[in-house]
This record gives C-alpha cells, sequence and structure tokens, in this order.
C-alpha cells in the first residue's frame, strides 16, 4: 500500500486537493471538494487509508484576543518572506472569525483585541472557511492535519529567500509569479505536465489555487517525514486546546 499526503488550498468554489505520494511527487492528481468535512475521507484512487497529512492553507487555533500582527506564527512566518510578507494576514479573535455580519466582525474584533483593531473585507471573507475546519478540528485531528501557508512553502523551496514576484496583480493571476512558483514545483519533482493542469470553471479555482495546493502537498510530505520547519518554534495553543502555527 501507498503512503500518500495531501495538500489543501481554499478556493472560490470550495477546497482544492493535489494528493501525492509521499516519495514520488510525479505520481500527483488534483482533486476538487465543496465541503471540507470531503476533505478529511477523500483517498487517491484504490487506495483504502485516506492520507496520513493533510497540509491546508486556513488558519487552525484562533486567539482569544488579537494583537497587532496575528498569532505569534502569524508574525513569525511573516517576518521570513520579504516583499511576500502581506500573503499571511494577521487572525484576529474567535468571537470576531464567528461574525457572518462585516459591521459585527469588526466592532467584536475591535473589542477583543489590544490594542483595539477592526478587520479588513480581505480577512473577513475568510471568515466562512476557517469556521468550517474550525467546526471539525480537534487537538486529536491535528496529529494528521497541520495548517500550512504556500508563501512558506515556497520560500523553503527557493533556499529560504522570499520570492522575487507575486502571484497576483490587483487580484488577478499574474504570469511572472505563477511561472517562478511553477520552476520551484518542478525542481521539487512534480511533473511539469502536471503543473500546466487548468481547474475550469475558473469559478472554482484559479491558477494560482492549484499551485498553492502543489506547494502545499510538497509541505505535507515534509511534515510526515519530520523534515518541516515550525513557525514558532514554541507551542502555543487556543482555548480550545489547538496547536497555533503554521508549517512548511
Amino acid at each position: 500500500m501507498n503512503t500518500w499526503v495531501a495538500g489543501v488550498d481554499g478556493c472560490p468554489g470550495g477546497w482544492l486537493a493535489v494528493l501525492r505520494k509521499l516519495d514520488d511527487p510525479r505520481a500527483a492528481i488534483v482533486r476538487f471538494h465543496s465541503h471540507f468535512a470531503d476533505i478529511l475521507t477523500m483517498r487517491a484512487a484504490n487506495e483504502l487509508l485516506p492520507p496520513v497529512v493533510i497540509a491546508v492553507d486556513i488558519p487552525i487555533g484562533l486567539p482569544d484576543k488579537g494583537s497587532i500582527g496575528g498569532r505569534l506564527a502569524d508574525r513569525e512566518a511573516r517576518s521570513v518572506l520579504g516583499r511576500r510578507q502581506s500573503a499571511v494576514f494577521a487572525v484576529p479573535a474567535r468571537r470576531a472569525v464567528m461574525c457572518t455580519d462585516y459591521r459585527e466582525a469588526c466592532a467584536t474584533a475591535q473589542a477583543n483585541s489590544n490594542p483595539s483593531r477592526k478587520v479588513s473585507k480581505q480577512t473577513f471573507n475568510l471568515f466562512p472557511k476557517i469556521r468550517e475546519v474550525d467546526a471539525l478540528i480537534s487537538p486529536t485531528l491535528q496529529d494528521r492535519v497541520f495548517e500550512v501557508h504556500p508563501e512558506a512553502a515556497f520560500w523553503a523551496l527557493n533556499g529560504e529567500t522570499p520570492l522575487s514576484e507575486p502571484k497576483k496583480v490587483k487580484s488577478q493571476a499574474f504570469k511572472p509569479g505563477l511561472n517562478q512558483r511553477k520552476k520551484l514545483l518542478e525542481t521539487a519533482g512534480y511533473d511539469p505536465a502536471f503543473l500546466k493542469t487548468t481547474i475550469a470553471p475558473r469559478r472554482i479555482a484559479g491558477p494560482d489555487d492549484f499551485l498553492d495546493a502543489c506547494a502545499n502537498s510538497w509541505s505535507a510530505a515534509r511534515i510526515a517525514r519530520g523534515e518541516d520547519k515550525c513557525f514558532p518554534e514554541k507551542e502555543e495553543r487556543d482555548s480550545k486546546g489547538l496547536r497555533m502555527e503554521i508549517r512548511c
């Protein structure tokens, strides 16, 4: 039986997953699921067991109080990313994340942060996916499901050097940045033909979502082998007992 791992990225239509054999990135497949619950039980073709590691780009572990720069994990991951640091957003307080109205979320974030801060609309738009994962995750499940960040993965792939190009410009896919990421994934062993996969329609997922899922699956393999880097090194947990960390 082969050992599989998976990298997952939230996308407009739901969740995009790239599954790969632990020791063979050329044996990679892509899956789309509307709900994160389906990610937890997905399997590669003809496999009896789900992936041993699922690495997902979504905050796991939410603080009771928001602070400048978010969780320690957010701040430490951001510190190595140079011009790409804005890709890691500051995770606000749990109570704010549970709000479904933007004005309410801003007021709740202000009341539960020091110094008092609102949340951006971009961050608010991620709340439904954060809530979806938070409703399912547990400290025990964190033995298999890990928070990662694709820009941290690309930083590690690039010799722990921040990438020079963004993946998006003015909310549109930026070809030089996508090509830079494809080349790094090729050096990691992914099939160049697979990296040309197009997810259709675009309202389901964009090319950046797919490459991010590939990077997350690379991190999943590193986690499974015990070769990953963790931000922060010192364990930090939230009020539910969830580890607040970003791995790559």
